[in-house]
């Protein structure tokens, strides 16, 4: 389904020699302008980057599991609790 939203926000970029002539060479071999190129390339890496960060699904099993992880009280560390009743290196003073 196309995207029939007017473009009317500006992304400005700063990149080296170099990486434009990439670019420029890219969206040739893609038959693209470089703004295209650049927009669909980035769009495609934001679409792969974001879907894990905003939401994930489990099934009803999984989300059983947890449900009851979060309901849980927590397990005794031992060693962690003596960990936090040690000074840090910054209260005794030693390095």
């Amino acid at each position: 389904m196309p995207n029939t939203e007017t473009r009317s926000e500006k992304l400005d970029l700063r990149l080296t020699p170099s990486a434009k002539r990439t670019l420029q060479a890219a969206a040739r071999a893609a038959r693209r302008s470089v703004s295209e190129f650049v927009l669909e390339s980035a769009l495609a890496r934001a679409e792969e980057t974001l879907p894990d960060r905003q939401r994930f699904g489990l099934s009803a099993e999984q989300w059983e599991a947890f449900q009851a992880a979060l309901s849980a009280r927590p397990r005794a560390a031992p060693r962690l609790a003596r960990l936090l009743k040690k000074p840090s290196v910054f209260e005794s003073g030693s390095v």
